[in-house]
């Protein structure tokens, strides 16, 4: 008598998929939500995601709705941006500065660690480890002969470890969690107006069509831009927790979708040293953010989410979910952005050549 066959998603009417993919989604994150887990509405929807990725879920989120869930995010950081916030920022520059070389260097070994021992190629390890947007990275490595397929896989399985471990520390070091509410709950008090929230609305649309030539410009630009009009007084930024909820479980659920059968069958092998590698990565730098901290006088979580090897999007739903120095986050991992893009191509040829002596 044959085996039958496992049971997969893709034989399903794609309307029933997104159907239970959307109310599985919001019921997890609704779920995190009562347990009070940061970025929960986030998290949820992305580790259901994930599961109907890997049981063969065909339904792919559309990038523009990506894109629109980050400038969402990009204007709701810009409304906890005030000059004192930027000021602080400019004060800090040497420190992020520090930073950031500290953890290009820390993915560089990392990198070198997995092309030596975890059986992946050199550019593409480098590509793979470097702490920068995830699909900037993937697009970028493929100009420079890297395997995308195995450099998007790394990239998304340390922003899901990244998520994870940063959702642990912020429960462990009791942060006060639900952060979403009170900041949209702030901004309905002071400016609930349909004028004010049809201009932000705008101001996502705006930015993420102006931006979506930028590495990461989907919420960058919208972040930039909200927060000079916000600053100028033009605008006083509105953003409804209905939205929100919209924005965070459109990012999570892109990214767990990506996560096919095929991807993860190709990659099986490299798996464990890939996981190894990004928690490696996040531990040295959870140090790196501890000594940081310590000189700073500043909180941890704020630091290691500063530092922390994630996703732009990722951290900063993760800071104004745990009411931490959401400016100096926002400004560390933004500067780090512009820093691996810069010297991507650089760090994967000293990546490969060191591996090359080591062989």
């Amino acid at each position: 008598m044959s085996r039958s066959a496992p049971f997969s998603l893709d034989s399903l009417h794609p309307v029933l998929q997104w159907s239970l993919l959307i109310v599985m989604a919001g019921s997890a994150g609704q779920a995190f939500k009562y347990f009070h887990v940061p970025a929960a509405l986030f998290l949820g929807p992305m580790l259901v995601a994930i599961g109907f990725g890997v049981c063969g879920a065909n339904i792919r989120l559309h990038k523009h709705v990506f894109r629109l869930g980050q400038g969402s995010v990009g204007v709701l950081v810009a409304h906890s941006m005030t000059m004192g916030v930027l000021l602080t920022a400019l004060h800090s520059w040497h420190v992020m500065v520090f930073a950031t070389l500290l953890t290009v260097a820390l993915s560089a070994v990392v990198g070198i660690g997995l092309a030596r021992w975890g059986g992946i190629q050199g550019s593409t390890a480098a590509w793979g480890t470097s702490p920068g947007a995830a699909s900037a990275m993937v697009a970028m490595s493929e100009d420079y002969g890297a395997d995308s397929r195995v450099v998007a896989t790394m990239q998304y399985v340390r922003v899901v470890c990244v998520v994870m471990v940063g959702a642990l520390v912020s429960r462990l070091i009791g942060a006060d969690v639900g952060g979403t509410d009170a900041h949209s709950s702030d901004a309905l008090l002071q400016g609930a107006n349909l004028l004010n929230l049809g201009l932000s609305l705008l101001v996502i649309l705006v930015g993420v069509t102006l931006g979506s030539k930028v590495p990461a410009g989907a919420l960058l630009v919208p972040l930039l831009l909200g927060g000079a009009l916000q600053l100028s007084g033009v605008l006083q930024i509105v953003m409804p927790t209905w939205l929100l909820a919209i924005a965070y479980g459109a990012i999570g659920s892109y990214i767990g979708l990506r996560f096919d059968r095929a991807t993860i069958h190709y990659v099986w092998r490299r798996l464990p040293a890939m996981i190894f590698g990004a928690l490696l990565l996040i531990l040295l730098c959870a140090i790196s953010a501890w000594v940081i901290a310590e000189m700073m006088g500043k909180d941890f979580l704020s630091v290691y989410l500063a530092t922390s090897p994630g996703g732009l999007d990722a951290m900063a739903i993760i800071a104004i979910d745990t009411h931490s120095d959401v400016g100096f986050v926002l400004a560390m991992q933004t500067l780090r952005l512009f820093g691996v893009i810069v010297t991507g191509a650089y760090i994967a040829r000293q990546v490969i050549r060191v591996t090359q002596r080591l062989a």
